[in-house]
């Protein structure tokens, strides 16, 4: 037995890309002839397309894990890998598709309607593509960057021109079947219709689709019986039909109470911004089982009530089929109403598609705090991250590429404006992500120096001192010299100290600075 599933969430996997190759190509009388790595192939998406043929979501609660297929690896002779097998999954028309916080991503309205959910990831670079002028045998590749891995939601809400509300088993079911080719099943108890039906109907030469939506109750739009559950195949009808039971043996019941009840659970309900609430839509009203006699009096006794308040009333029976012509018809007038405000209605906003600014930044910097409180400069961008995944971080050439393209893309420089010294912990990516010790590259020293323009001060530590400035540090020196010996004249004469070595030698240096000046 088919069962109707209109909630469900899925998980997904989107293919990984594949490594790209290190190979060199090999030649008679050239052993080395060159790169010749190939690039890995692309993962495969993960799509959801709108499909008329589909009514459940029943194959996704059976089977939420789907994957999508791998990237195969480059290889040697410049041959690419294989491109990993894109998965499509079709929905019901209606699905509303969601991420795992319940934001909405799509809606699959219209019959076609396709979206990729979970992106695949990237082929690798091998070596062959990574060549350049100044790097021309490279002994690295690029390795594939996973594919988009996560949970999303379906919600199916059901698509159909007028929606039949009222009471359990108020003769909603019936009543669809009497009026068109659809099979729901039907019996004498309460909440029999579990799921949504489908009847399309004909009046004339309008066709236009009805949906019996399960029973409601009191309380339905706070989570009581299953009202809440389906209240959402409500929201795409342009029309409503209440089905109140006239020949009902409950006691405190009456169409009247039963309308009111229906009325105020259909307020409470918020519909999505955009769309208009649930009361303001075209309503019709349905006294059903006037077939039975006291059926019958009691759709004639509220009849006056209910035109007053403004509705078109019908009174119906499933059974003997009066009076269902007359109510197709009005259902009819209703739809073609809706449609044609909808083709006059001013056309949607276009999506524009801005070109990316040349200014805008590929990466973020945040400054955190490890556990010891010491500076955490975590990067933050698609750019990076990517790179990063790409690294194969046992290959030392591999890591200096990637400091490269890091100084290239202005990483470093915005560490250093950030307060970054060398060996300041730095981290790529959110959560734990790569994390290692920055030390600024050679290239980027002349942007990081700061000094006055027109200065340098890597060149000021080299700097020759001139002949003046030699001199005049000798005479510096030695003046130094002479005031201290002179202090300790000065203290030797005080009687401070005495030495006799001190002495004879200070009186020898005496004489022998005095002789000269008589000689002369």
């Amino acid at each position: 037995m088919v069962s109707f599933v209109d909630q469900v969430t899925l998980h997904l996997r989107a293919g990984h890309g594949g490594n790209g190759c290190v190979s060199v190509r090999r030649e008679k009388f050239k052993p080395l002839a060159g790169p010749d790595g190939g690039n890995g192939g692309d993962g495969g998406d993960i799509t959801l397309v709108a499909d008329v043929q589909e009514t459940t979501l029943l194959s996704y609660q059976r089977g939420p894990h789907r994957n999508g297929g791998n990237g195969g690896p480059g290889m040697g002779d410049d041959r690419t890998g294989y491109q990993g097998e894109n998965l499509v999954l079709p929905v019901p028309v209606g699905t509303v598709v969601r991420d795992a916080d319940g934001a909405e991503l799509a809606d699959l309205a219209h019959p076609g309607m396709r979206i990729v959910v979970a992106p695949g990831g990237r082929g690798g670079l091998g070596n062959a593509a990574l060549a350049t002028a100044k790097r021309k045998a490279p002994g690295f590749a690029l390795l594939g960057t996973p594919g988009w891995e996560g949970d999303i939601r379906l919600e199916l809400k059901t698509v159909a021109d007028v929606a039949l509300v009222g009471y359990p088993s108020a003769g909603k079911s019936s009543l669809i079947a009497a009026l068109s080719a659809a099979k729901p099943k039907i019996a004498d108890y309460p909440f029999t219709t579990l799921h949504p039906n489908l009847g399309v109907v004909e009046a004339g030469s309008v066709r236009y689709t009805v949906a019996d939506v399960p029973g409601l109750i009191e309380g339905a739009s706070d989570g009581r019986g299953l009202g809440l559950e389906f209240l959402r195949h409500v929201e795409r009808c342009s029309a409503l039909v209440h089905v109140l039971d006239c020949a009902t043996l409950e006691p405190h019941r009456d169409p009247l109470s039963d309308l009111d009840v229906i009325l105020g659970e259909l307020a409470r309900y918020p519909v999505p911004e955009g769309q208009l609430p649930l009361l303001d839509r075209p309503q019709l009203v349905a006294l059903n089982k006037a077939d039975v006699p006291e059926a019958h009096d009691l759709a004639e006794l509220v009849r006056p009530d209910l035109e007053a308040r403004g509705f078109r009333v019908f009174e119906v029976s499933a059974v003997s089929r009066a009076g269902l012509r007359e109510l197709s018809f009005a259902m009819a007038g209703l739809v073609e109403a809706a449609r044609a405000d909808a083709l006059a209605a001013p056309e949607p906003e276009r999506i524009v598609l801005h070109p990316r600014a040349v200014d805008a930044k590929d990466f973020e910097i945040r400054v955190e705090h490890d556990a010891l409180g010491d500076p955490l400069y975590r990067v933050l961008g698609g750019k990076p991250q990517r790179w990063v995944q790409q690294t194969d971080f046992t290959n030392d050439e591999a890591v200096g590429y990637l400091a490269d393209r890091l100084a290239k893309l202005g990483v470093e420089d915005a560490l250093f404006a950030h307060g970054a010294v060398p060996g300041s912990t730095v981290v790529i990516g959110a959560g734990d992500g790569v994390e290692f010790d920055w030390e600024p590259t050679l290239t980027s020293a002349a942007e990081l120096a700061v000094a006055p323009r027109g200065t340098d001060p890597r060149l000021d530590g080299n700097r020759r001192a001139t002949r003046g400035e030699r001199r005049q540090s000798y005479y510096e020196r030695m003046d130094a010299k002479a005031d201290a010996r002179e202090e300790l004249r000065r203290e030797r004469d005080a009687g401070l100290w005495t030495d006799q070595y001190t002495d004879d030698h200070a009186d020898a240096a005496g004489s022998a600075r005095a002789e000269p000046e008589e000689t002369a």
